[in-house]
Order: C-alpha cells, then sequence, then structure tokens
C-alpha cells in the first residue's frame, strides 16, 4: 500500500515532518486471517516487542501443523500454553476468543464495509479484547489510516519527546495534539513508533 498522500499531507505540521525526514516511510499490508492478528495482538498485549515475539512463536509451535485456528487453539492444554510464556490471564482471553469465533461468522467483505466504530461494538463484547487491541486490529490487519491508540504507552512517550512535554500525555491532550494529523493518525503513529524505537517494523 502506498502512503505518498498521507506522507505530503503530514509533512505540512511541522512537528510530524522532523520525523518524516529521518525515517522511511511505512509499510503496511492488510492481513486476511483475522483470528491470528487477534490472538497475536493479545500475546502483545503490555509487552515489549521483543519478549512478546518468542512468546507469540512458542505459542505457534505449540499448534497443530503451526496453524493457528479456533479449534486448534481450543485443543490446547492451558499448562502448556502457560509454559509457552503465555500468562493465564492472556490464556483466558485467547480461548475467548477462540470461543467468539466459532460462534460467529466471520465474513472478510462484511467487516471490511463496518466502520472503525462498529467494528469496535463488535469486539468489545470479547473478554480480553480491549480498545488498544482493536486499535492494532484496524491498523495493522485492516489498515484503516486514521486510527490513534490513546492508550499505547509507545505513542505516549513518541509524542512526550516530539511535543516536548513536561509528562505523558493524556487522552484529551492526544487529540488536541494529533488533530493536524487526520485523517492519517495511522500513518503518524508509524512513525512515532519509529521515533521511540528504531528497531520497530512496520
Amino acid at each position: 500500500m502506498n502512503f505518498d498522500s498521507a506522507i505530503e499531507f503530514l509533512k505540512k505540521d511541522s512537528k510530524m515532518n522532523q520525523l518524516i525526514r529521518i525515517y522511511d516511510p511505512p509499510i503496511l499490508k492488510p492481513q486476511d486471517d483475522y483470528f491470528y492478528s487477534l490472538v497475536r495482538s493479545i500475546v502483545f498485549q503490555q509487552l515489549n516487542g521483543k519478549v512478546a515475539k518468542i512468546i507469540f512463536m512458542r505459542f505457534i509451535k505449540l499448534l497443530p501443523v503451526n496453524k493457528i485456528n479456533s479449534r486448534n487453539v481450543l485443543m490446547l492444554d492451558n499448562n502448556e500454553m502457560k509454559k509457552a510464556g503465555l500468562s493465564f490471564q492472556k490464556i483466558n482471553y485467547i480461548k475467548n476468543l477462540a470461543h467468539f469465533f466459532n460462534e460467529n461468522l466471520f465474513d472478510k467483505k462484511s467487516i471490511e464495509k463496518m466502520s472503525d466504530e462498529e467494528i469496535i461494538e463488535l469486539l468489545i463484547k470479547i473478554k480480553g479484547v480491549g480498545q488498544w487491541t482493536i486499535d492494532m486490529f484496524l491498523m495493522f490487519t485492516l489498515n484503516r489510516l486514521d486510527v490513534m491508540p490513546y492508550s499505547d504507552l509507545a505513542i505516549k512517550k513518541g509524542m512526550k519527546s516530539l511535543f516536548s512535554l513536561n509528562e505523558l500525555p493524556r487522552k484529551n491532550e492526544m487529540k488536541r495534539l494529533s488533530i493536524n494529523w487526520s485523517p492519517y493518525r495511522t500513518i503518524a503513529c508509524m512513525y512515532l513508533w519509529k521515533s521511540v524505537d528504531d528497531s520497530f517494523e512496520w
């Protein structure tokens, strides 16, 4: 997906332009496997990215032919999942998600037609799938371009540094500071993540 028009728009903001001049353009590819994407986001909740990747790969190896789907996940023993590095809370969250996918038809075309708000309303019902997880799904799976994950710590740190704030910004301040980035706040966040962790992969 090409973001030239988004980047040209964001360059108009002097603060964001500082980051655009330093870092390469982001690359985003839509993902077709919604269950995989949501499980991955749950595993990554509140963890360092490198640690989360290790745990996620261990988790995948527990599955038949390394295939993540709701049926395979529900067959897993909780203690084996715990040995892979998952907390019992996250194990419950992942299995809640698997039950939800078993009981509901996730049609790709229908999901793509839904607004961000409709997707939030659908997924927030699942215990363990909070706003941050949904934001990641919207950004990295559906490639929605105007998502701002207000609870993401790295985004808060990036904004604190970019705007020379004395403390991490709260939601209302983040809304105010990011208003000039809309309708491309997802792309702006890619640059913020990169500014906090240069090893961050698009």
